[in-house]
């Protein structure tokens, strides 16, 4: 009971910023800014949540999110577990220190690449679209190719060898033997791209304009009164509607990667 009693002291500890929002998010901005600090509010403002779509105009926005998330995502999971298939599976000169460069990638912050890449893609007039995610996504990702490469390793050997001898090539074991039994990494692979591109801020801001941004940059400055004054009972009822896609898709693939985890053997 004592091992219990902990874990629900450090859940209840942890949940206390999400539920600082969802009750911020329902009070007056007089309430708010009250001192001595009113806990909870007399009357709940679910007007804020209201105001938080129309003030950032959230249909918009959030679709240019879900379209630029979901099609990076697609992308990139795709062109990932083809590399990490090839690098898991098949053997040439030079194929381990080929992984090692890509996984040596990995230890290059963000910030030191962007400056480069913002070049690139201002020479090229790719500025102001969505082509930049497209081009990040074709060139899949070296976390993403680690992560399917290490997964795609542990399939039996013979399961591919089985496939060759009915004549199947390499293209057709990865899509019919390796691609139906990946759903854990598939998901996995999924959630991760779609949080960063969902909420990246530095990029968006910089490489769209305001008709094309993301809701990420667009909830970072709507809120405001006539005076430029933020609005934060508003802004926290806009944080609200921002989190809950992601919260859906999380818990959509838990689930089934709590299938895949329990399944016995691998599907024929």
């Amino acid at each position: 009971m004592r091992k219990y009693g902990v874990v629900l002291a450090l859940a209840a500890i942890f949940s206390l910023p999400v539920v600082w929002v969802l009750i911020t998010s329902i009070k007056k901005q007089s309430e708010y800014a009250a001192s001595p600090i009113v806990l909870f509010p007399a009357v709940p403002q679910w007007i804020n949540y209201q105001l938080a779509v129309t003030m950032a105009d959230f249909p918009k926005y959030a679709t240019n999110s879900v379209f630029l998330s979901s099609a990076y995502t697609i992308l990139v999971v795709i062109t990932s577990a083809l590399v990490g298939f090839g690098f898991a599976r098949h053997r040439g000169p030079g194929r381990d220190r080929l992984f090692l460069l890509v996984i040596g990638t990995m230890m290059l912050p963000t910030l030191v690449l962007f400056v480069p890449q913002f070049v690139m893609f201002a020479r090229l007039d790719l500025t102001n679209s969505y082509w930049p995610w497209i081009l990040w996504g074709l060139a899949a990702s070296p976390y993403h190719v680690f992560l399917f490469r290490q997964f795609f390793a542990a399939f039996p050997r013979e399961l591919e060898d089985a496939a060759e001898v009915d004549g199947c090539g390499p293209l057709r074991v990865f899509l019919q033997i390796f691609i139906p039994n990946a759903g854990p990494a598939l998901a996995a692979s999924a959630i991760f791209a779609f949080l960063w591109v969902w909420g990246d801020y530095l990029y968006p801001i910089l490489l769209l304009n305001d008709q094309n941004t993301t809701l990420a940059v667009k909830l970072a400055k709507a809120y405001v009164d006539p005076r430029g004054n933020p609005l934060q009972t508003i802004t926290m009822a806009g944080i609200v509607l921002y989190v809950l896609p992601l919260v859906a898709l999380f818990f959509a693939a838990q689930r089934y990667i709590v299938r895949g985890v329990v399944t016995t053997g691998l599907k024929g």
